[in-house]
């Protein structure tokens, strides 16, 4: 071949990988425009939808992380972000959002019977205390339904004029509306209010804008009532008055209508009530006490977790790291299945296995005895840890036959030469060096087992409850199922208080670990 023709030939696998690289290249952009048109398409259906429902602080932050996510991966350049740009989204969304927002939480009564507004509040209690008027006049109604709510067509009693009304629409008249339906709605037949019984007969249409005037209800979809509340609602004084008793409430800023009594008048709403809840944490006798039972419960089961469990993981470690014992290889692997089999069954099985009534353990193994060792406070703390312990000291066992096997076996030799013996050569040299590699690990451990929700709500559930609590908790309750319980489990949801008990379990966790960390760089220096 020619010089020329070679030269001809670079040239033409040179605008080869030119055109395979621009082919390349605008693969990419398609892709990146594709993904970037499907998060502008989320965003920008989230944003409408929040700023419909007037949420418009959430709208602008969306609307902002929007821009900079388009502005990093459509500008050229600034490799590093457009890397990190997709670890901060999630970052922020499961993370700093999550500990932001329930550090808000904590400070409100946010909970059953505070979680929505004022004026919700107010339309509840009316509607709630709603009675029939013994000479109400009879309504003849037709149902109409538009975008899946439902609403009443009826006549004006004075003017004799149709008017619509829904939930949240008082009766008024709508253009193009006649004895017959309104433009853009759908008039029920017999089948379709058959259909909707239920939504309908809880349908309550406001009289007039006074709400205080009552509200029109139907059972049958043919014929409505006047509804008249037995609280009067007294929007220039703030206050709701029992018309029956006579008894005043009024609004003293904690988020309830509030007798002089103290009584209170729920639903209530949501307010900002600052360190209330952390101080009901400290102060009330019936949050206190077992809030600090949970407390010494949780440290103590942490630390004795840990403990047990690496002290038997060492044990086997030591035993099956002597090179005299024959077939190790299979007894690591018996030791390891624990570890292997999913935490949740092995809980869930042991929890067969301590049943009171027909558990392996009461009926085999102690003869047909029955033991409550899920029922009884002390027993159940007992049957967790004994649980744990089977659970953890696998983990332990393999943690601590890497730190033994990576010792050097100069420094042992040394101390055998200088006549050591073999416990003074363990307590002296290997557990010193055998600490500097897993105390990390020992302190991690204790802050899973400070937290360990599952073990407790898989054996125990908690159990059993502790008398006298105000709150929803038991003898083997941690504080992390604690929160739980008072959060989601019962009639009574106390969000802001279990917020606040999330704060002071991240304070603990944060201090426990800070110091922990400082004692193994003492380690280390010693060492």
């Amino acid at each position: 071949m020619s010089a020329q023709d070679r030269a001809g030939h670079r040239r033409h696998r040179r605008a080869a990988a030119y055109a395979e690289a621009a082919a390349a290249g605008w693969k990419v952009w398609v892709v990146k425009i594709l993904a970037l048109g499907i998060v502008d398409a989320m965003a920008l259906f989230a944003v409408f939808s929040l700023a419909t429902s007037g949420q418009w602080t959430a709208a602008v932050l969306i609307s902002i992380g929007v821009l900079a996510i388009n502005a990093v991966y459509l500008i050229p350049g600034l490799l590093p972000a457009k890397y990190l740009t997709p670890g901060l989204v999630f970052l922020l969304i499961f993370q700093i959002f999550v500990v932001v927002y329930s550090g808000y939480i904590a400070f409100t009564n946010y909970g059953s019977g505070h979680n929505s507004t004022k004026d919700d509040a107010v339309n509840a209690l009316l509607l709630q205390s709603q009675t029939r008027v013994a000479d109400s006049p009879t309504f003849p109604v037709k149902i109409l339904e538009k975008d899946g709510q439902f609403y009443l067509l009826t006549e004006d009693p004075d003017s004799q004029e149709p008017e619509l009304g829904g939930a949240d629409q008082p009766l008024q008249s709508v253009p193009g509306i006649n004895s017959s339906g309104a433009p853009g709605y759908t008039t029920l037949d017999f089948q379709g209010v058959l259909a909707n019984q239920d939504k309908i007969a809880s349908l309550a249409v406001p009289l007039d804008s006074d709400v205080n005037k009552g509200y029109l209800k139907t059972t049958d979809g043919s014929n409505a009532y006047l509804f008249t509340s037995t609280l009067k609602w007294d929007p220039q004084a703030d206050t709701m008055t029992d018309s029956k008793t006579g008894m005043v409430y009024s609004d003293t800023g904690h988020g309830a209508f509030t007798a002089k009594d103290g009584t209170q008048l729920l639903p209530g709403w949501q307010v900002w009530v600052g360190g209330e809840n952390f101080v009901r944490a400290f102060s009330d006798q019936s949050i206190r006490g077992p809030f600090f039972a949970v407390l010494v419960w949780t440290f103590v089961f942490a630390f004795l977790s840990v403990a047990t469990t690496f002290v038997l993981g060492l044990f086997l470690a030591i035993v099956f790291n002597d090179p005299k014992m024959r077939s190790r290889k299979y007894y690591r692997v018996i030791m390891i299945l624990p570890y292997a089999f999913p935490a949740f069954l092995s809980a869930l099985v042991w929890a067969g296995l301590f049943n009171t009534d027909f558990g392996f353990i009461n009926q085999t193994i102690l003869g047909g005895a029955s033991i409550p060792w899920l029922t009884d406070p002390w027993l159940a703390k007992a049957a967790i840890l004994i649980v744990n312990l089977w659970l953890g000291f696998p983990y332990m066992f393999l943690v601590t036959t890497g730190a033994l096997q990576s010792l050097p076996d100069d420094v042992v030799e040394a101390a055998r030469v200088d006549g050591a013996s073999v416990w003074q050569t363990f307590r002296l040299i290997k557990f010193p060096l055998l600490l500097v590699a897993v105390a990390p690990l020992l302190i991690a451990s204790f802050a899973f087992n400070f937290n360990n929700f599952g073990l407790i709500f898989l054996l125990t559930g908690g159990g059993p409850q502790i008398p006298g609590a105000s709150i929803n908790v038991g003898s083997t309750d941690l504080l992390i199922s604690m929160v739980y319980k008072v959060a989601f489990v019962g009639s009574e949801r106390d969000y802001g208080l279990a917020s606040a008990f999330s704060i002071i379990i991240f304070v603990l966790v944060a201090v426990i670990s800070f110091i922990g960390f400082r004692q193994t760089k003492v380690l280390e220096d010693l060492n």
